[in-house]
């Protein structure tokens, strides 16, 4: 079931993103040769008018290829009007932003239903996932050392952390051993030493374990939206959808900032599992995944690296600017670039997921 969850998740996901490039292709006139949901070999397609419509192997992706999209492609010239390259910048700018927007769609669709049945979106705030401390408990090991409320922890033992959940799994390793702490109060740096304490508690499977503990609660600041009526829905949800772009916009600056550790990046084994356990919590928790799920995949589409939609943009912004295009040498080299870059980030991506799930299954299976 877990394997479904992810399928189901992506192949919406995909298929928004998509439909956006495909119907304003259809609207502006551009010849469409195939649309594919997943990558790889065809499992299963039918040809219905001029487009080939498919379920590919692999479902972590997909495309749709109009006419004259790669540099070179031979046309005749009565193709020529209905091909993507043969396009003012302006359509084929559009054709690319449909795919994004449609994602931002989906999530607003899935933020109005929710509002609309009067089930409140919930927006965290960032100093949630910050280091900083809402509260610490009395005669904790916190407090011992001297934390007090709003303090940051910066660093453990000299290795910088930057969000709650890398604080807290270095806590939990080291029970009973001294720990240097460097904390932020204010505009001020302080160095203390605590002494995580060893607390016996349940794992994920229920069985007893003891991890490190000091005694400190994390804010849990969100805005809440709700909606009084059907009528109102529409414009809270367009409220839902600004509130997590603008949230998704601060921790992809903070990542490359620093201000969240890259090591919370998560890939397709981390959201296979998120959705498998937000379904198992209920249709609210699993829907509400997709659409947080949408916007980021919206976002990140939009960053101006080459081989995403956002490179692409790029690309026809100077080709708008220079009144010419670039050369095919040019968006080639670009186009490698990118990729590589794309291939670094899957490549670490896959890294944290199996750090953060694989070893720790494979470890608990092994001590069993």
């Amino acid at each position: 079931m877990t394997l479904l969850w992810a399928v189901v998740l992506f192949g919406i996901l995909i298929f928004f993103h998509e439909l956006g490039h495909f119907l304003l292709a259809k609207i502006l006139g551009v010849k469409v040769l195939k649309f594919s949901l997943g990558m790889g070999p065809k499992v299963i397609g039918k040809k219905i008018g001029e487009t080939e419509y498919v379920i590919s192997a692999f479902p972590l992706g997909g495309y749709v290829k109009p006419l004259g999209e790669e540099p070179g492609e031979e046309l005749t010239e009565e193709e020529k009007p209905r091909a993507f390259n043969f396009q003012a910048p302006w359509k084929r700018a559009a054709i690319i932003l449909a795919g994004p927007v449609f994602n931002l769609v989906l999530a607003y669709l899935i933020f109005l239903f929710f509002l609309g049945i009067n089930q409140p979106i919930i927006i965290p705030d960032l100093d949630s996932i910050t280091t900083s401390i809402e509260s610490v408990q009395d005669n904790s090991p916190a407090m011992k050392a001297g934390l007090q409320k709003d303090d940051a922890v910066v660093a453990i033992n000299e290795k910088p952390v930057s969000d709650w959940n890398e604080m807290a799994e270095v806590f939990a390793k080291n029970p009973g051993n001294e720990l240097s702490v460097r904390v932020k109060r204010g505009s001020e740096m302080i160095n203390v030493k605590i002494i995580p304490e060893s607390v016996t508690a349940k794992d994920e499977d229920g069985k007893d374990t003891v991890t490190g503990r000091i005694g400190i609660s994390k804010k849990l600041n969100a805005h809440f939206i709700e909606s009084k009526g059907i009528f109102e829905a529409p414009f809270r949800a367009l409220e839902a959808l600004y509130g997590w772009c603008v949230l998704t916009i601060k921790v992809v600056v903070m990542l490359f900032t620093g201000g969240v550790s890259a090591k919370q990046v998560g890939g397709p084994i981390l959201i296979v599992d998120a959705a498998a356990k937000a379904a198992s919590v209920g249709a609210f928790a699993y829907f509400n995944f997709i659409a947080v799920i949408s916007v980021n995949l919206a976002i990140l589409n939009l960053m101006p690296v080459p081989v995403l939609d956002g490179g692409h943009l790029m690309f026809l912004s100077i080709e708008a600017l220079r009144r010419r295009p670039l050369s095919e040498k040019v968006l080639n080299w670009a186009n490698k670039v990118g990729m590589a870059l794309l291939l670094m980030l899957i490549a670490f991506v896959f890294y944290n997921d199996i750090m953060r799930i694989i070893v720790p299954w494979v470890e608990k299976s092994l001590n069993q």
